[in-house]
């Protein structure tokens, strides 16, 4: 262990920019042995470690470095797959440059351990080498159902069923998983990872309803009738809207719509045909979906792809990362500049009106005010607009009784509970829309919550 002096932080190794802009495989190479054995024994085994405690799932890290530096495979997966419950996912979707790998006390001149890229290592290698996580054959006489199969659904599921509780999971979609599956491009997760570990869960005991909308296919009574608890994992993904002149025209589309119709079709299912091949597209938006849209619209063969964003890239909310990805494929990004009003005839968008920006002088808090400069507005012509300026809480009717804060998000009490005795809440739906791996966090928490409650 703590060979930073001799080893430096080494990252996956990327497919070629020629080569990956063609298709929708993972641009990232995974590690192998020696690359993971490598970057563990750069790790100091702090007294204090704060890799551990940035990660919203409070995760083994130093103590699964160890055991791969050690190569004991099956100690760290063990210790990789206790708090966390699917971390082959984690280590894809993580931004570890802000969390784990941000907090590295190596990032002080020695570069950050390769966390991400060994989480993701172990838990690989272990299914390739037949290592199993445990699940009882016994169950308790419990039933719980779950509202929707994104992040937070599975995490709860993977806790209750590894103690021995029933689960039913209900998904309007026809393929589970939530945002994992279609909210997230394939070249930054593969598709089959999700399907093996849902997979996993149904060979677990878990069922799941595919093609099930709750409040049209199945009553929220009937869900609640049916089992002991009921979690509510609905996600946010209702766009905000830019409320300017036009956005509503033909060729604007949300972020969101714009994905899930091209995942969709790599699925095979019925969706709509937002077509954008040879077509001009303005991204309007900084954050990780932005970049998942601009990456998905050079895919799909786009002419061109321009981020229009109001800050300038320092300020940009989304990953370092994948600007840089974005970048490197062909996107061309336009700083300082806030969208108003989408140019419209007869009802088609044919481009945007920006104005420039500047960022204020920093107020008591620090933040910098956006500014928009006077006369300063120029047209952007476009065939496709995407909008991709974050998300609120979805409100399907079926939650009509369920207390919401001002912005829509379903309130809870410190066990995860909603203002329905038995009904619990987590993810998007109470945070709001949030990282993948606090959604995650929220689902293995409140498993503990239902858990406590069965006993009492």
């Amino acid at each position: 262990m703590q060979n930073f002096l001799s080893t430096d932080r080494v990252e996956q190794k990327k497919r070629l920019v020629g080569e990956r802009v063609k298709d929708f495989d993972e641009v990232y190479e995974p590690f192998d042995k020696v690359e993971a054995k490598s970057q563990s024994e750069r790790c100091v085994q702090c007294g204090d470690p704060y890799c551990m405690n940035k990660c919203p799932l409070h995760n083994f890290i130093p103590q699964w470095l160890k055991a791969v530096a050690e190569t004991d495979l099956e100690l760290a997966f063990k210790l990789s797959n206790e708090p966390s419950p699917f971390p082959e996912i984690m280590g894809r979707v993580c931004p570890h440059d802000v969390l784990c790998e941000g907090d590295c006390t190596l990032n002080d001149g020695h570069g950050a351990i390769t966390i991400g890229s060994v989480e993701m290592f172990i838990t690989e290698k272990g299914f390739r080498k037949g290592l199993q996580l445990p699940f009882p054959e016994k169950k308790i006489d419990k039933s719980v159902g779950v509202i929707g199969s994104g992040p937070a659904g599975l995490s709860l599921a993977t806790y209750l069923l590894r103690a021995g509780v029933s689960v039913t999971v209900y998904e309007r979609a026809s393929t589970a998983g939530g945002l994992l599956s279609y909210g997230i491009p394939g070249f930054k997760l593969d598709k089959n990872i999700v399907k093996n570990r849902v997979e996993l869960l149904k060979d677990a005991g878990m069922k799941l309803e595919l093609n099930c909308e709750v409040g049209k296919d199945i009553s929220f009574d009937e869900v609640r009738e049916k089992h002991d608890a009921v979690f509510l994992g609905v996600g946010a993904t209702k766009p905000k809207q830019a409320k300017i002149e036009n956005e509503n025209s033909k060729n604007v589309y949300p972020a969101m719509d714009y994905l899930t119709s091209v995942q969709k079709r790599l699925f095979g299912e019925e969706s709509e045909n937002i077509d954008v091949k040879g077509k001009s597209v303005i991204v309007i938006g900084g954050g990780d979906t932005a970049m998942d849209c601009i990456r998905t619209a050079l895919r799909e063969g786009a002419s061109n792809v321009t981020c229009h964003y109001r800050r300038d890239d320092n300020n940009m909310p989304g990953s370092r990362k994948e600007y840089r990805n974005s970048v490197e494929e062909g996107a061309d990004f336009e700083f300082y500049s806030t969208p108003k009003r989408v140019i419209s005839k007869d009802s088609v968008a044919k481009g945007v009106v920006f104005a420039r920006t500047e960022l204020s002088e920093p107020d008591e808090t620090g933040r910098r005010r956006v500014v928009e400069i006077p006369d300063s507005e120029e047209e952007f012509n476009a065939d496709i607009v995407v909008m991709a300026l974050g998300f609120e809480p979805d409100s399907p009717e079926f939650l009509k009784d369920i207390s919401r804060n001002q912005w829509g998000e379903v309130t809870i009490s410190e066990n995860g509970e909603t203002n329905i005795k038995g009904v619990y809440a987590g993810g998007d739906i109470v945070r709001g829309a949030d990282l993948v791996v606090r959604a995650t966090y929220d689902g293995r928490e409140v498993a503990k919550s239902i858990l406590k409650n069965f006993e009492s």
